[in-house]
């Protein structure tokens, strides 16, 4: 099952930490935190996205 994708300037659909994903689905190794309802940050390069990587262990990260 491949995972949502999410790009720069989204909202954010949980509290996580988004990894950053490269052009062609290769990993980064670069992660953000982002606050649910709140917009993602610029990824470094052009054509990268967000996965979520890891949600929050409160009640902010049980969103979509």
């Amino acid at each position: 099952m491949s995972k949502k994708i999410y790009k720069p300037g989204q909202i954010a659909p949980a509290s996580a930490q988004m990894e950053i994903i490269g052009p062609r689905g290769g990993k980064t190794n670069q992660e953000r935190t982002s606050i649910q309802g709140k917009r993602l940050p610029p990824t470094p390069k052009k054509n990268q996205h967000y996965q979520i990587a890891d949600r929050t262990k409160n009640n902010a990260g049980k969103g979509n």
